[in-house]
């Protein structure tokens, strides 16, 4: 592969988009066994995921990316591959060179819980909601893999009050992230997905979470809660239909569906 460059320009920008968590981020893995080997399949079975699980990372980081960082080879005594189109190889570059500068500043946080949520805060998004979980279970099911998690970091997580989540994901998604029991990740969900009603009597199915409104405010679209989880430090924003009737300490019921909640590596 040719020496590590660097990105100028435009070019900067959107590659700069397309960039993970460094080294350890599969889709980046993928691309530089690409680089490597030449071959997309090979470099499925070098990081440990599918072929399908290969394409989506690919089709995932070109869509960040705006520009192609794979192209095809016809032909050859191989019967052609591929190779790292020159943004393809920029990117690879501007990742490690993003990697050691998170490393260094790592170096210089001292270990404690603030230092974890500045790690966090890496990832930028507009989902209102956002927690750092724990990974407990996966249930693999054809394509689909229904992830258990539990809500909070520290002692927070380990408390018995502390939330269970429950995000349905595909299996490619799964692989590229290396989910397992015990992985710490992040859950995001929109607010307008949150649905919130007044509080329900008798036990609660999954992903639905008694909690208590902090504040309210009405709209002729619906009214906005943002709530506490019953028992937990933790916030959850949500939508009740409009003229809901809710106020500040009203108690409630918030659900999600399952396929709404996404999963990021912190």
């Amino acid at each position: 592969m040719n020496a590590p460059l660097t990105p100028s320009g435009a070019a900067a920008s959107s590659i700069l988009d397309a960039l993970g968590h460094g080294p350890a981020d599969r889709r980046l893995a993928i691309l530089r066994e690409i680089g490597a080997g030449g071959s997309i399949s090979q470099a499925a079975r070098s990081v440990g995921v599918s072929y399908k699980a290969a394409w989506q990372a690919l089709d995932t980081l070109t869509n960040l990316a705006g520009v192609s960082l794979v192209e095809r080879v016809v032909g050859g005594v191989g019967g052609g591959g591929a190779r790292l189109t020159q943004a393809g190889i920029e990117l690879l570059a501007a990742a490690q060179a993003l990697h050691s500068a998170r490393a260094q500043l790592a170096r210089q946080l001292q270990p404690s819980a603030q230092a974890e949520a500045a790690q966090r805060l890496w990832l930028q998004t507009s989902m209102r909601n956002q927690w750092p979980c724990q990974v407990l279970a996966l249930q693999i099911s054809g394509p689909l893999v229904r992830v258990q998690l539990r809500a909070g970091s520290g002692p927070a997580a380990a408390a018995p009050a502390a939330p269970l989540l429950w995000s349905r994901i595909t299996r490619e998604s799964s692989e590229l992230l290396g989910l397992r029991e015990g992985l710490a990740v992040q859950a995001l969900c929109k607010a307008t997905a949150v649905r919130v009603q007044p509080a329900l009597a008798g036990p609660l199915p999954d992903n639905h979470w008694p909690g208590q409104a902090l504040r309210v405010a009405r709209g002729a679209l619906g009214d906005e809660v943002a709530a506490q989880w019953a028992g937990s430090g933790l916030q959850m924003v949500g939508f009740a239909p409009a003229g809901s009737g809710l106020r500040a300490r009203s108690r409630l019921c918030l659900s999600l569906d399952e396929a709404a909640l996404a999963l990021a590596l912190g």
